[in-house]
């Protein structure tokens, strides 16, 4: 048996609570069982279980990862999430696949956003050749979720961010009925707006994109040219 796992159940099951799990399924469309355990204390409990065990065994990563997946309470999802963050600075080319395989399973915002953005983004940022071969299996797949992967997982490159790249995989699923790749279409384009406004706002007028992606991409500049987000000598601010 996983140490880890095991440990983890024992702590979510002692501040488990029933009423806040029904409330939790419900928000999630009934989708995923919960232990009822809200955000601020599953932080606190995780943060514990990591200070207390030290981090997990390179040898025991996947392991670890892939087992609080297969369990029923999405807060274990969520706890094999912490687990990749805190040792994001590790992982490589070798871990995609594992990646891949959690974007797929129990998919939903709540999980592939973060795997996308914060754990596959920076692995491909330190290898951009990697990129746009990798990018290429998810745009071109028949599952939505790797395609919203591939539209989301430069977010937070800001200046690093391979223009060409992000608006070839837009093009490719602009014609989407999906709200979720519609929807990760205007957030791609709208944090990218923050670093580079004039590219953004030529490729909506120049694009047959959706009314929600459009909206959604030019929200940050309306904001900006309504004067509640300020700029700073000049470039639109970051926050």
């Amino acid at each position: 048996m996983n140490v880890w796992i095991s440990d983890l159940q024992a702590r979510f099951a002692a501040c488990s609570n029933r009423n806040e799990a029904e409330a939790m399924k419900t928000y999630m469309r009934g989708q995923f069982e919960f232990a009822g355990i809200k955000s601020p204390l599953r932080k606190s409990v995780v943060g514990e279980w990591l200070s207390s065990r030290g981090p997990v065994p390179a040898g025991l990563l996947e392991q670890t990862v892939l087992g609080l997946w297969e369990l029923p309470e999405r807060e274990f999802q969520y706890a094999a999430m912490d687990v990749l963050a805190k040792q994001a600075k590790r992982l490589d080319e070798r871990h995609l696949e594992m990646l891949e395989s959690l974007v797929v399973t129990k998919p939903w915002w709540d999980t592939v956003d973060i795997i996308a953005a914060s754990l596959i983004g920076p692995i491909l940022l330190r290898d951009p050749l990697l990129a746009p071969m990798r990018a290429e299996l998810w745009i071109t797949s028949d599952d939505m979720w790797l395609q919203r992967t591939a539209l989301l997982f430069q977010l937070k490159y800001k200046r690093n961010t391979d223009e060409d790249l992000l608006f070839d995989h837009i093009r490719r699923t602009a014609e989407s009925r999906e709200f979720f790749i519609r929807k990760a279409i205007g957030w791609a384009l709208r944090e990218y707006s923050k670093t580079d406004p004039g590219a953004v706002i030529r490729f909506v007028e120049s694009e047959p994109l959706s009314p929600l992606s459009k909206r959604e991409a030019l929200k940050w500049l309306d904001r900006r040219r309504s004067g509640i987000v300020p700029e700073t000598n000049g470039q639109p601010s970051t926050h």
